[in-house]
C-alpha cells in the first residue's frame, strides 16, 4: 500500500568512498565526492518503538535534486554551509549506485580543516535531510520494510557524531511513525475484513443459485 508523508527525518550513512579530490578537473578546486545514499540496499532496523527496515529505490531523489534549493551543511549546522546547488557548488546526480555527491567547498579555514579531517578518515559519513513524499510498506520476512520511492532532499552533511535518532527531530519524526504506521495498519485490517466479507456474501449469493 502506497502512501504519502511529510514528516521530517534524517538519515545517515557510512560513506566507505567519501573523499577529498584535491583538484578537480572541471572546476579546477578541491572538491568533496562520496554517494549520500546507495539504492537498493537494507538499511539497519530502525523505528525504536515499532522497528522496520528501509531502502531508498532509484529516482526517489530524482525531483528533488532537479527543483529544490539545497544545501550542504557541517554537522547540519547552517553556520556552516559547504556548497548550494542553486549557485553550482553543490552537484547532486542520480546513477546507478545511488546519490553521487560533490561539494566545492568555500575557502575558509573551518572547511580546509573538514577537509583535512575527511582526508585521513576521521569523519566518514554523512546524514542527509527529507520528507518522504511517496514510499511503500510491507512485511517481508518477519519484519516490516519500507521502500523510500520520492523524496525531497533538504541538506547533505559531513557529519561527526551521526546520532540522528537521539536528536530532538528523530525522536519526534520516529513517533510520528508510529503513529502513521498504527493508523495505515488499522486501515488495512478494515479493508481486508471488508474483502472477506464481500467474498463470503458472493460465495453465499452463489450458493443460494444453485
Amino acid at each position: 500500500m502506497e502512501q504519502t508523508k511529510r514528516e521530517f527525518e534524517r538519515r545517515c550513512v557510512v560513506m566507505k568512498e567519501l573523499r577529498v579530490i584535491d583538484v578537480d578537473e572541471t572546476t579546477n578546486e578541491p572538491v568533496i565526492e562520496g554517494y549520500a545514499s546507495v539504492f537498493d540496499s537494507w538499511s539497519e532496523e530502525l523505528g525504536g518503538l515499532d522497528p522496520f527496515r528501509e531502502k531508498v529505490c532509484k529516482g526517489a531523489f530524482a525531483q528533488t535534486i532537479e527543483e529544490d534549493d539545497i544545501r550542504a551543511l557541517f554537522n547540519h549546522d547552517p553556520n556552516y554551509v559547504l556548497g548550494r546547488n542553486k549557485s553550482g557548488t553543490l552537484q547532486l546526480q542520480e546513477d546507478e549506485k545511488g546519490l553521487l555527491v560533490r561539494i566545492t567547498p568555500p575557502k575558509t579555514q573551518w572547511a580546509k580543516d573538514l577537509m583535512i579531517s575527511i582526508g585521513r578518515g576521521d569523519i566518514t559519513q554523512m546524514s542527509f535531510g527529507f520528507t518522504v513524499e511517496l514510499d511503500r510498506w510491507s512485511f517481508e520476512n518477519g519484519v516490516d520494510v519500507r521502500e523510500l520511492l520520492k523524496v525531497r532532499l533538504f541538506d547533505v552533511s559531513p557529519v561527526t557524531f551521526p546520532a540522528y535518532s537521539e536528536t530532538e527531530c528523530g525522536i519526534r519524526s520516529q513517533k510520528e511513525i508510529y503513529k502513521k504506521r498504527q493508523t495505515q495498519k488499522q486501515e488495512q485490517e478494515r479493508i481486508d475484513k471488508e474483502k472477506r466479507k464481500q467474498k463470503l456474501a458472493l460465495k453465499k449469493q452463489k450458493f443460494n443459485l444453485l
